[in-house]
């Protein structure tokens, strides 16, 4: 759990703030049928700033590597994959539409890499999920990068201070667009994505939202959704109630007492790791401290995939899919 500890994901600085809109790249199309960006750097300098980092990107970056999952599936879906040198921290298998694109990034390391090891793949730019990416201590700080002559993004969720997550992931998108040059892309995506949360919200409009809790991990103590982040933002969005969205971060830790007292209806289970789903449930059913929960008396259980459950392109199916899990006869055709 190191890449999502408290005191990572707690680091609070400004959120980044787009700057204006740029003019379309050219585009041409792809082996894949998928177009590709002009080699004309239309739109640039482009300046951002990004986690309390401001870079100005003089043409799009060529030589990428991405450290965890939900990053690399952003770049993966607004088709960047020839710009992927290395890749690394899967939490489970990306999306099946992914994997031809990403069986031709080369696997860097299974977990976070060594700073030798990215620096032997030549980036031009580093892209982490979680602030762990850029630990300092194990050499992957920003500034050590930056003086090797390599641009850095760091996924907004772990340092994005506003209460509307899914605009977060929005201008995510936007600005990975933005800085590769296509802009058209990230814009379409966007565009869908806000369809589709629409549909669900039309389904889920008239139904008494469910309280729920989320089970990340952990045995004397809870390892949880806080109501910061987008986890919370699906439950919301999925006709829930996180019933730990007073804590103040995007995942944190709970008593099991604090769970009794809160009487959740459902539980969402976090899939990812060596403990699958049903040791995570097995622990839960057979706790005696939680007998009286109500959703542990009707075993009411929701599972999602880690991936799902953080910034990235999988959140509004994801939306879709756990709210199926709470409403389905709201949810069914």
């Amino acid at each position: 759990m190191s890449r999502r500890t408290p005191a990572l994901i707690a680091a609070a600085v400004l959120l980044p703030l787009a700057l204006t809109a740029c003019s379309t790249p050219e585009t041409s199309t792809g082996a894949q049928g998928r177009p590709e960006a002009s080699a004309k750097s239309d739109g640039f300098p482009y300046t951002v700033t990004n986690c309390g980092v401001t870079t100005t990107y003089k043409a799009p970056p060529k030589r990428v590597v991405t450290m965890n999952q939900h990053v690399t599936e952003i770049m993966l879906e607004l088709g960047l994959a020839k710009s992927l040198v290395g890749t690394a921290y899967l939490d489970d298998k990306v999306l099946p539409k992914y994997a031809k694109d990403y069986a031709s990034v080369p696997v860097i390391a299974k977990e976070y890499p060594s700073y030798e090891q990215v620096l032997a793949t030549d980036p031009d730019f580093v892209y982490g999920g979680y602030a762990s990416a850029f630990a300092a201590g194990d050499g992957r700080g920003r500034e050590a990068l930056k003086k090797s002559g390599i641009e850095t993004r760091l996924n907004t969720e772990s340092c994005a201070k506003a209460d509307t997550p899914m605009e977060t992931l929005y201008e995510e998108i936007r600005e990975v667009g933005r800085t590769f040059g296509v802009t058209d892309r990230a814009e379409a995506w966007i565009k869908q994505a806000k369809a589709d949360n629409a549909a669900t919200a039309e389904k889920l409009k008239d139904l008494k939202p469910l309280p729920v809790f989320v089970y990340d991990s952990g045995d004397k103590i809870a390892f949880t959704a806080g109501g910061k982040g987008i986890g919370n933002e699906l439950i919301k969005r999925a006709g829930g109630t996180n019933i730990f969205a007073d804590l103040d971060k995007s995942f944190g830790d709970a008593s099991w007492e604090n769970v009794v007292a809160r009487k959740p209806e459902a539980i969402v289970i976090y899939d990812y790791g060596s403990t699958t789903v049903e040791q995570k449930k097995k622990r839960l059913l057979t706790d005696p401290a939680l007998a009286d929960v109500p959703a542990i008396k009707n075993k009411r259980f929701a599972v999602m995939p880690l991936s799902d459950a953080v910034l990235g392109v999988r959140v509004p199916a994801a939306v879709e899919k756990l709210a199926a899990q709470l409403h389905p006869a709201a949810t069914t055709p």
